[in-house]
């Protein structure tokens, strides 16, 4: 279950990378914003699934509580991402207050990384057991 946990965990970081990619490619397109972002919305909400789904298997792998923990902290950031994309609507595409406040949605991006990154590194710590020393003939 650990192994799960850790290709899990895997997944929803590299879900993270292609959302930096989509939010660009997105930002680029000549598209109307709408359809242009409509890539990055829709993998946005697969990331937030996915994070609960990572968290629920950690706990039940039983891995430590702070990778755990931190993976719950991946699931309220991508939330949050949500709420700051929302509030920044309310001010409207082109008010100032709008693109001060969808500035925090990279910002908080950043930090949804860093914590999916965080939970990978640490898992891949806890279930790689490390190589026996090779024993030398005396």
């Amino acid at each position: 279950m650990k192994r799960v946990f850790t290709g899990l965990a895997a997944v929803l970081f590299l879900a993270v990378v292609a959302q930096f990619f989509l939010a660009a490619s997105g930002a680029f397109d000549s598209a109307p914003t709408e359809e242009a972002f409509q890539p990055h919305r829709v993998l946005g909400y697969s990331i937030f699934v996915l994070a609960v789904v990572v968290t629920v298997v950690g706990a039940i792998a039983q891995m430590p509580r702070r990778i755990v923990g931190i993976a719950g902290l991946a699931v309220v950031l991508v939330l949050v991402q949500v709420m700051i994309a929302e509030v920044a609507k309310a001010f409207g595409d082109g008010s100032t207050a709008g693109h001060l406040i969808f500035g925090l949605h990279a910002v908080n991006g950043l930090l949804t990384m860093g914590a999916t990154e965080t939970v990978v590194q640490r898992t891949r710590k806890v279930t790689v057991k490390p190589a026996e020393p090779s024993r030398v003939a005396t």
